[in-house]
């Protein structure tokens, strides 16, 4: 029997409003934001789900005096779902409270933002993890896009991705365009990187069983979270020996920070997928676009999650039926939890700046027990 380990919720929609459930799957198949419609997805792999996902759209300031928009919220955990869980409770409050302060959305506004809920987890634990050692070896990767008054304001922390779907206007073609950059030291750029902000420590990156990490323990050089890679103070007992450094450090070994980017708009845009690896790892991002392009829009994040279950199928020489069958925990020696939310654009929508609608807001993902 397979036991569904989350619930998710949501607020001011129609139809399916919590989205539905079906086995390791919960799926939003079509919901409506202020400049489009959207669809989402997520399965799940790991014993309990670490992936947590969110859609907000409506006011962006507390004070509902600012601007409306869409929020789009992608958190990776690892290490359990306490980080995850708690960026998904506190990031775009954070968002709102500075964007009321600033009366608008800026890079400086998703940067204190992201600090802030980073200081906010950080003491979580610093409360907590004497008795729970665990939680300083959990942390999340933080994908997070805003659109707003015909803005896109794209922010990454770790390994999840925003691709863009755009038309051609002399082929007619979707082409894909990644918007965001990965956090991840088996890439190359990211190793350099990495070593460059280390310069005196020539284990910074090391390379285990054909994978390069941090230190050998984790591949994202960014997150929330990980304070046994942020603080010293964690990275000693209770802490499990696993997580332990031989030797102490004095600045963090990650970093929270995200990378920013903002884009404008256009009638060609005709749609946003952001995903965690676990979809990426199947699929590459022109046939993410082919699909999207090329299918009806209700479904579509179901629809996606199935391709990339096809292809991790396909990897091991087994039938998607198969795959199936196999209960969460074992599953995640075949694919990672997977979160897809398409964000489709109305380009008559994008920049009207006196849009007004109900606040939505809907979740794909559990609640922890703090």
């Amino acid at each position: 029997m397979v036991r569904f380990c989350w619930k998710p919720a949501s607020v001011g929609d129609d139809g399916d409003v919590n989205g539905r459930v079906e086995g390791l799957l919960w799926y939003k198949d079509l919901g409506n934001h202020l400049y489009g419609e959207f669809s989402m997805a997520v399965i799940q792999a790991n014993s309990s789900l670490e992936d947590r996902s969110q859609l907000e759209s409506g006011p962006l300031t507390s004070d509902y005096l600012g601007p409306q928009g869409t929020f789009i919220g992608v958190y990776d955990g690892h290490g359990g779902s306490a980080a995850s869980q708690f960026v998904s409770d506190n990031l775009f409050a954070n968002v709102k409270s500075f964007a009321a302060e600033h009366q608008g959305i800026s890079e400086n506004v998703i940067q204190r933002a992201f600090s802030a809920t980073e200081e906010g987890f950080l003491s979580v634990v610093k409360k907590q993890w004497l008795s729970k050692p665990q939680i300083a070896s959990t942390g999340t990767c933080c994908l997070a896009g805003i659109i707003c008054n015909g803005m896109l304001y794209v922010a990454n922390a770790g390994d999840s991705r925003v691709v863009l779907g755009r038309v051609e206007r002399a082929t007619r073609e979707t082409t894909a365009i990644q918007l965001s950059a990965e956090h991840n030291v088996n890439i190359q750029m990211e190793r350099d990187e990495v070593r460059t902000r280390h310069p005196y420590d020539p284990q910074i990156v090391v390379k285990k069983h054909n994978v390069w990490r941090v230190k050998g323990l984790i591949q994202v050089s960014r997150s929330i979270g990980d304070a046994y890679l942020k603080k010293q103070e964690f990275n000693r007992e209770p802490l499990p020996n696993k997580f332990r450094l031989p030797e102490p450090f004095f600045k963090p070994i990650l970093s929270y920070e995200p990378e920013i980017s903002v884009h404008k708009l256009g009638p060609e845009d005709q749609f946003l997928v952001f995903a965690s690896d676990g979809l990426w790892e199947q699929l590459s991002n022109q046939e993410v676009v082919n699909i999207v392009s090329n299918s009806p829009r209700n479904g579509i994040g179901r629809r996606l999650v199935k391709a990339a279950l096809r292809e991790a199928a396909r990897k091991r020489e087994m039938r998607v039926s198969d795959l199936q069958k196999i209960e969460e925990g074992v599953r995640r020696h075949f694919h990672d939890d997977i979160t897809v939310i398409v964000v489709y654009l109305n380009p008559k929508l994008i920049d009207n700046s006196s849009l007004l609608a109900s606040p939505l807001s809907i979740r794909g993902g559990g609640s922890a027990n703090f």
